[in-house]
């Protein structure tokens, strides 16, 4: 079935006003017309061939009609039960949801739901194409750091750590602070920054995961971001249909990646570019 078209918005601020826009009708169908059929997380653990270290994933996923809506969280932070209270529910409810990345996931299903990635919703289609989990670690980290237009010699703030992001900005003369609440080191031993807000000020842009959406990070970066004219480009599997719709309120470009993502599977995917140079 496809998915219904709805209006695009004028970019609405923050996330909770992009709520509000849903309740309102703005986006089209009502989200209390709308239920949630199947609720999942996802467990991954990664250590790529020839990498140091490794890090480990873990999704909850909503799924509206055709649409799965998608919020990471850290391991074992959500509550048992969690999905299984999701499935029945309509979006309405599960948009004031007392858990933040059930609201998020909820919020990315009915947006994934009206405005699926396309030319149709201001997407750029971009391949990814098949291989190993490092090759592919590796093509999506090229093809979001393109995302950046930023001469040599800039820095960048890098909010959500990953190793395959650090080497495309090293490749391309970028100084980068890497930043992760769960602190460590990156694959070259530098040390990773766990609070964001100590290093905005040094960075001439910023480049954070989705995931800051669901731990409650990711307006401090947007504000900033707006206030002070920086370029905010965001890797989007938590939110990727959420994020596009920040475009024009402190969010310069996004490159998103819906269920199923690029570590589950060895063949070719897609990943749709939003604003940001081409």
């Amino acid at each position: 079935m496809t998915a219904p078209t709805a209006p695009t918005a004028p970019a609405p601020g923050s996330c909770d006003a992009l709520v509000s826009r849903v309740l309102s009708g703005a986006y089209g169908p009502d989200p209390k017309a709308l239920r949630v059929s199947t609720a999942f997380t996802t467990r991954q653990s990664v250590r790529h061939t020839g990498r140091a270290g490794g890090y480990r994933n873990e999704v909850l996923s909503l799924r509206i009609g055709a649409a799965v809506g998608s919020c990471a969280v850290e391991p074992g932070e959500l509550p048992d039960g969690a999905a299984d209270d999701c499935v029945g529910t309509d979006a309405a409810t599960l948009l004031a949801h007392p858990l933040r990345p059930v609201r998020i996931a909820a919020l990315d299903a009915f947006l994934m739901h009206v405005l699926p990635h396309g030319p149709a919703s201001g997407a750029r289609p971009l391949p990814l194409p098949a291989g190993g989990s490092l090759e592919k670690s590796r093509a999506r980290a090229r093809a979001v750091v393109g995302l950046l237009d930023l001469p040599p010699g800039r820095t960048v703030l890098v909010v959500g750590v990953v190793n395959s992001l650090l080497e495309a900005l090293r490749e391309r003369g970028l100084r980068y602070v890497p930043c992760d609440l769960k602190g460590g080191t990156t694959e070259w031993d530098e040390p990773v920054r766990d609070d964001a807000s100590d290093h905005l000020s040094r960075c001439d842009a910023v480049l954070a995961s989705g995931m800051t959406l669901g731990n409650g990070t990711f307006e401090q970066l947007r504000t900033h971001a707006l206030r002070h004219g920086k370029p905010l480009v965001m890797f989007a599997q938590t939110g990727s249909a959420v994020l596009p719709r920040l475009i024009g309120s402190g969010v310069t470009a996004v490159s998103a990646e819906p269920y199923p993502f690029f570590w589950l599977d060895g063949g070719p995917g897609t990943i749709h570019q939003y604003g940001g140079t081409r």
